[in-house]
């Protein structure tokens, strides 16, 4: 796994040249030198699937082992050094290629395993760069999040499906999720392109739907793609989701869709959409989360795996489905709270998003060095992401609710208080 520790390794690589007595140490020849490096050559080309930190790791220490063996090798013979001897029958050329390769991949493995976008109030900027790029609407379309899979198309095999299309299906299976029929005002909060906005807006032709996000590039794109499209109710805003500008109960529909990952304030951010939500209305979240710990305490591995989703896309922490619902029921004014775990029909989106890459790599092709590398580390993340998901470290949660009716007695008592000065009751 790419987030393995590097320590680990070190360690096993001490232990395994203490327990080797440099007498049994065997000639190394040239074919089998060049066996070696062009095994590493052709496993370290493979970065668009899961093999990427094995294969990293994996030549690395096999680049260690033949450098070790061979020096050992050739300090402690007791004959006079010759260029036969000292590197055992190994081409300089070739030994020098072996350990170079070695080098390069330990140093790229060490880069990879550095967090480069911790986050610090950055969201808004992250997705302005994202946005310019032009790369991750290129390849992701209009919706910024993943797609579903059902279980039938996961059978034929999640790459016979359309990796757009994934996404629209996604909005609508959470759309049936939600149970809300025909609302008249909605709001996507962290709408991203606006994709989801526009497809809900196309939906219901009779509601007001509007989005919000930090990034003011993504306001602009979504503004012109809705244009494009002819979808005259929905608009986009610049808005902080945990200090909406809404009055209370202003919409019927509250969606956000893998916006909460990002909210440096989990509580804060369901108290201000519930805020926003009309009584009878339906908040509906879809977020990426961490397992809940319980009886089982991560590990240090698992702390480390974290960080590191937290670190490479700006995430400030994740919470667990269960908290998710903890803290709806713990606002007092949400009922039918209902939860459940998508990753198995979601979990494909992660390589499937690496595949379309591969498939067609041009429009990185000819961004340039800046582009490739980045791009390179997102394949890396998006990796890392799935073995969080498919070993149960992450969860995909769908969490809904609505909003509970006032009483009689305010609703009775809110008419009172609107009446004229003067009016009889």
């Amino acid at each position: 796994m790419l987030g393995q520790s590097l320590r680990g390794d070190v360690g096993r690589s001490a232990s395994v040249r203490s327990s080797q007595p440099t007498a049994s140490i065997a000639p190394i020849s040239s074919r089998s030198a060049s066996r070696r490096v062009a095994c590493a050559s052709a496993q370290s080309t493979d970065v668009a699937s899961e093999a990427v930190a094995t294969t990293s790791a994996g030549a690395a220490r096999s680049a260690a082992r033949e450098v070790y063996q061979l020096s050992d090798a050739a300090c402690c013979s007791t004959s006079a050094p010759t260029a036969s001897t000292t590197f055992a029958g190994v081409d300089p050329t070739v030994l020098a290629a072996v350990a170079g390769l070695g080098l390069s991949l330990f140093a790229l493995k060490r880069i990879l395993d550095t967090p480069s976008r911790k986050y610090d109030n950055n969201v808004g900027q992250e997705y302005d760069a994202w946005t310019e790029e032009g790369v991750l609407e290129y390849y992701w379309g209009e919706h910024i999040h993943l797609g579903y899979y059902s279980d039938e198309e996961l059978a034929r095999g999640y790459l016979k499906k359309d990796f757009k299309q994934a996404k629209f299906d996604f909005v609508d299976e959470m759309l049936r999720f939600s149970g809300a029929k025909n609302p008249a005002t909605i709001l996507d909060v962290g709408c991203g392109f606006g994709g989801t906005s526009r497809h809900l807006a196309k939906k219901f032709r009779d509601a007001n739907v509007t989005g919000i996000t930090l990034s003011p590039k993504q306001v602009q794109r979504g503004t012109e793609l809705a244009k494009e499209q002819g979808v005259g109710n929905v608009k986009f805003q610049v808005m902080d989701a945990l200090a909406m500008e809404f009055p209370d109960n202003s919409f019927d529909l509250v969606w956000a869709c893998e916006s909460g990952e990002h909210m440096p304030d989990k509580r804060k951010y369901i108290e201000e959409m519930t805020r926003v939500l009309k009584p009878g209305g339906t908040l509906v979240i879809a977020c990426w989360c961490q397992r809940e710990e319980g009886d089982k305490p991560f590990t240090p591995q698992d702390k480390e795996d974290l960080q590191f989703l937290y670190d490479e896309w700006a995430h400030p922490y994740f919470i667990s489905i269960a908290e998710f619902g903890r803290l709806m029921n713990g606002t007092g004014k949400l009922d039918g709270v209902k939860l459940e775990d998508w990753n198995k029909n979601t979990i494909s989106s992660w390589r499937h998003s690496i595949w379309v890459g591969v498939f067609d790599p041009w429009v990185v092709v000819f961004k340039g060095p800046r582009i490739w590398y980045k791009t390179v580390r997102e394949i890396v993340t998006l990796e890392r992401m799935h073995q969080a998901f498919e070993k149960g470290l992450m969860e995909y949660g769908m969490m809904t609710a609505t909003k509970k009716l006032a009483p009689a007695s305010e609703s009775a008592a809110n008419t009172q208080d609107r009446v004229p000065v003067g009016a009889k009751a």
